[in-house]
């Protein structure tokens, strides 16, 4: 697993867009970040509830994990050498999903 698989695997589920976040690559469903690139080396950030964040962390430390940057948020660190690739797709699709159930962003004024 590397980021073009990720970035490439969210930019296929329905609905979904290639875009940035923060200037960085990105991919977004229904105007709110999926995955987006990390500056940690060898994960990428996936956004998800932060009750969702707490259950990965406790579960999987070793693929889930944070850095006192995304502390509170609902943001998770997720490691491309995961013993579970399985799950990390799943959760990619789950977070697709929550972003699609939600109400849609409105654009910024000016854009």
């Amino acid at each position: 697993m590397n980021w073009q698989a990720v970035f490439d695997f969210a930019a296929s589920l329905p609905g979904a867009e290639r875009t940035t976040h923060y200037g960085g690559p990105a991919t977004k469903a229904n105007g709110y970040p999926v995955v987006t690139s990390a500056r940690e080396e060898g994960s990428f950030c996936l956004h998800i509830d932060r009750d969702t964040v707490e259950m990965l962390k406790e579960t999987d430390p070793a693929t889930f994990w944070q850095t006192p940057h995304y502390a509170g948020w609902p943001a998770v660190l997720v490691r491309y050498a995961s013993d579970d690739p399985e799950r990390v797709w799943a959760t990619i699709e789950q977070a697709h999903d929550a972003a699609l159930a939600r109400k849609p962003k409105r654009p910024r004024k000016g854009t």
